[in-house]
């Protein structure tokens, strides 16, 4: 966990994106707006009442699991395809953020977090004047459901590994272990594209999903062959997808976990019940600060991922009173 700081970061500035919901084929803009206290990620409908408006980007709010993860508030109002989106932030590092939103769900731009990613780094980060805290696994939760299964288990690392297996030949079996901070993820999972298969579009279409899918956003699979021109990113882009998937999943816990989580032909339906059982069991885990995690694994690094976030520190602290 050498790039994780003790503070909670958010933006340096507002940043924008526009583009089609993948599910309900509606365009959308999302506004990410700095908060400089440690509000937490929620996200703001901006074509609803304000009073009605805000969303927190928190697991109990999780309403719909079915081919994406989707949030919704007391009344009723929801949003989307969230996954992609958090993973970015989780994988930038920032804790605490207003996402603006003119629709019902978040743009799935080109079917990946990297455009996300991409605007996140560009806008930069600025320290909150707030400890970081995190959630440590101290024994192994697991839920199952068939032949498939999720767990997370006690680790000093934050660490995601997932295993599938598809009949489609040109996907296979694949299996991936990564460690969360490892900056490396930026270029090597955030790309991973989400998919779909030829032969499900036409049902998929008449239930009301992927109105917005194109070969822009997805990759396609038919049996043995990608249908995408350009192939694939990755040869594992399909496991590594999943992998994000996780990750964005896994940040709806509202702070950052300290163990591995391990899926096996997991989703998002999984990935909820992981968290509902993993909170629900006061004894599988306990609240730690980063600085006193650091105490006890290591020394406490330096505010080394934004050169320019230690000198804005006490800027930031002031901005927030």
């Amino acid at each position: 966990m050498k790039n994780q700081t003790i503070y909670q970061c958010t933006l340096k500035k507002p940043v924008s994106l526009v583009g089609l919901g993948l599910h309900s084929g509606m365009r959308s803009r999302i506004t990410l707006r700095p908060c400089y206290e440690a509000t937490g990620i929620f996200f703001r409908r901006m074509d609803v009442p304000r009073r009605e408006s805000w969303i927190a980007a928190k697991w109990h709010n999780i309403t719909t699991t079915t081919l994406s993860t989707g949030l919704a508030n007391r009344y009723g109002h929801s949003v989307s395809t969230v996954e992609h989106l958090m993973a970015a932030l989780r994988l930038c590092g920032i804790d605490n953020v207003e996402i603006e939103v003119t629709g019902p769900e978040i743009p799935i731009m080109d079917g990946s977090a990297k455009p996300f990613v991409d605007t996140l780094l560009k806008a930069g980060k600025l320290i909150v004047n707030e400890p970081r805290k995190a959630i440590w696994v101290h024994k192994t939760v697991e839920v199952r459901e068939g032949d498939r299964s999720a767990q997370l288990l006690p680790d000093t690392q934050p660490r995601i590994s997932v295993a599938i297996d598809f009949k489609e030949k040109a996907i296979g079996a694949q299996k991936l272990s990564v460690e969360l901070e490892d900056p490396g993820l930026l270029t090597q999972i955030a790309p991973a594209r989400t998919f779909g298969f030829v032969d499900q579009i036409e049902s998929l279409r008449r239930e009301g999903y992927a109105l917005g899918g194109s070969l822009n956003n997805a990759v396609l699979v038919d049996d043995e062959q990608v249908v995408n021109p350009r192939g694939l990113r990755f040869e594992n882009e399909f496991v590594r997808h999943k992998i994000l998937d996780a990750i964005g999943d896994l940040a709806l816990i509202g702070i950052p976990v300290i163990g591995e989580y391990r899926g096996y032909k997991s989703g998002h339906y999984l990935n909820k019940l992981l968290i509902n059982r993993l909170l629900a069991d006061k004894g599988a885990w306990s609240y730690i600060g980063m600085d006193d995690f650091y105490s006890l694994h290591g020394e406490i690094p330096k505010y080394t991922d934004d050169p320019d976030a230690t000198d804005e520190h006490a800027q930031t602290a002031q901005r927030a009173r």
